[in-house]
């Protein structure tokens, strides 16, 4: 069964052809989730609300465009909503901050393993911020918006999330010695 049948069985219903979606898409689909949630166990929970947001909403899908598009943006906006209603964002004054300043990864011996546990574990606003504007993206005004802070305060999260990685990235390569706290 094609995607286009599968989607038009979803808009009847038909809980037979929600499963296989569900199937077809949600290992890739947690894999947005997870970027956006603080654990596993929320993004399994992002994932289960986002696919009923997406079957809630089916019938508003009319084919312009590709359908895993337009369902990961409903995956992301519903993990986005959970932290709008907890997460406070550190607003920054200074939007002179540099917005294309980017990590150097010369050493071959950095696994995307170990990436993506480092941008895991970034302080929520900052890898909220993070994967928006780098992995997926989108602009410092889109982000501004979709998280009702200020474009000065997506650059500086942005600025210091880079920071961070960077600081890690040297400790892991051996470029940097970790301070003692």
């Amino acid at each position: 069964m094609g995607l286009e049948q599968l989607i038009a069985d979803c808009k009847k219903n038909d809980t037979k052809a929600q499963e296989q979606l569900y199937k077809l898409f949600a290992a890739k689909f947690f894999g947005v989730c997870l970027k956006y949630s603080g654990n596993y166990a929320e993004a399994e929970d992002n994932l289960q609300d986002g696919f009923l947001i997406v079957f809630n909403k089916i019938d508003q899908f009319n084919f312009k465009g590709s359908f895993e598009g337009w369902a990961k943006r409903i995956m992301i906006n519903n993990a986005l909503q959970r932290y709008r209603s907890g997460v406070r964002f550190l607003e920054i004054v200074n939007e002179d901050v540099a917005d294309e300043e980017t990590l150097e990864l010369d050493d071959e011996n950095i696994s995307l393993d170990f990436l993506m546990g480092i941008i895991q574990e970034l302080p929520e606003r900052y890898r909220l911020v993070f994967n928006l504007y780098v992995l997926d993206d989108y602009s410092h005004k889109e982000i501004a918006e979709m998280l009702d802070i200020t474009t000065g305060t997506t650059k500086s999260n942005l600025a210091r999330a880079r920071q961070i990685l960077k600081e890690k990235i040297d400790i892991h390569t051996g470029k940097k010695v970790p301070s003692a706290k």
